[in-house]
């Protein structure tokens, strides 16, 4: 930890739209790689529709990341398919969608990047059986070099862990209580 959570090795090996889809120069400093990951005791197709709901809410710390307000706990059907463009938990926007599979978002230009710097992160969900899956979310952030950046990539790799957890934890409960 802080580094890696709940994520088997072959999901820490594991290659991510987010790995592929990076704006880093080349020999620039590579990103600090965080992986969490969940397993969830409803099919596939139930946890994605919750990811879709993370363009109405962050599902962490309502409180702290969602100015108070309650994360729906219905899904938003009506939003429609995910696509690129697309606003997500208010400081991000979708750059890739595997439709049904991964979902990579990258902090929006102005008060994200400002806070967090340049951050990718792929959710993707993976069939284990028809009634069980896994959720994974991997995060690149970007870096610079010297020992105040990596004091930084550090605070933010804790702070991300306590946060993606709640938020791991909140979609695994509410797509294990959608019926089926």
């Amino acid at each position: 930890m802080p580094w890696v959570w709940g994520a088997s090795e072959a999901e820490v090996a594991g290659r991510y739209a987010c790995d592929r889809l990076t704006d880093a120069a080349p020999g620039s400093v590579r990103p600090v790689r965080l992986v969490r990951a969940i397993g969830v005791a409803a099919p596939a197709e139930s946890v994605w529709v919750w990811l879709g709901n993370l363009r109405l809410a962050p599902y962490s710390y309502d409180w702290l990341d969602n100015l108070g307000r309650r994360s729906p706990r219905t899904p938003a059907h009506h939003l429609g398919p995910l696509e690129p463009g697309q606003r997500v938990m208010t400081i991000f926007t979708v750059i890739h969608v595997d439709q049904g599979s991964e979902l990579t978002i990258r902090t929006r230009e102005g008060l994200g990047t400002r806070l967090f710097g340049g951050v990718r992160v792929s959710y993707r969900v993976v069939p284990e059986q028809p009634d069980r899956s896994r959720l994974v979310a991997v995060l690149l952030l970007e870096t610079g070099t010297g020992w105040l950046a990596r004091g930084r990539a550090r605070a933010l790799a804790w702070g991300d862990l306590v946060m993606m957890r709640r938020q791991l934890r909140t979609l695994r409960d509410l797509a294990e209580a959608t019926p089926r």
